[in-house]
């Protein structure tokens, strides 16, 4: 992660019924964000959704390089696939490389939670209801949520406001979800429940956000 070092870290175009209609992923299958620090972009987060009868497999990709000219400072790297069955995620893995330091994580569905296997946080059965924290569905947010990299079981504080212009796109409009505690951060979705980016703090007090690509 970056900052955090990286916090944490609609539907579709044929015709999804059910529980995976219900999904806010978009008719494009796929959603980029810039990632921009102190008014410079950083590199991007992109994820791409594959559904298949009432199957949803999210891929998801993040590529972050800080530099200083042409001498590159800090780089980060996670790789992640996501797996939801009628309406509820079966398994989670994930491969991080933060700068050097690499981690894993995967889950997989045992009765109404997650089983994680963390080679930071080890063995360890989730609270019922716990999401990965891959922030495209607003659902993340109705209950405590997992941190991708870490593993760890985070339970913020969560305040609603809005809908107001996105700091960095005043033309759209979003809720915004202010989290603090675990977790300090704000996050944007639309009226559809689609995820239209966020902002934080970096560890280095740095301003960093995303915005739609």
């Amino acid at each position: 992660m970056i900052g955090r070092r990286l916090l944490l870290a609609g539907m579709a175009a044929l015709p999804a019924s059910g529980a995976l209609a219900a999904l806010p992923f978009p008719p494009a299958r796929r959603l980029g964000f810039r990632v921009v620090r102190n008014g410079s972009g950083i590199g991007q987060h992109v994820l791409t959704f594959e559904p298949d009868g009432s199957r949803l497999t999210v891929r998801i990709s993040v590529d972050l390089a800080v530099g200083f000219g042409p001498i590159t400072l800090y780089r980060y790297r996670h790789r992640a696939v996501e797996r939801w069955d009628d309406g509820s995620v079966v398994s989670f893995e994930a491969e991080t490389n933060d700068d050097g330091s690499r981690s894993t994580i995967t889950m997989r569905r045992q009765g109404d939670a997650l089983a994680v296997d963390s080679s930071r946080a080890g063995r360890y059965v989730a609270p019922p209801g716990a999401l990965p924290a891959t922030h495209w569905n607003r659902q993340m947010l109705d209950g405590p949520f997992i941190n991708t990299q870490t593993g760890e079981v985070l339970r913020p504080a969560v305040r609603r406001e809005g809908p107001e212009p996105l700091p960095w796109a005043p033309q759209r409009l979003g809720d915004r979800f202010v989290l603090s505690g675990a977790v300090d951060l704000e996050t944007w979705y639309d009226a559809s429940r689609a995820w239209l980016g966020l902002r934080f703090r970096g560890s280095d007090g740095s301003a960093i956000h995303y915005e739609v690509a």
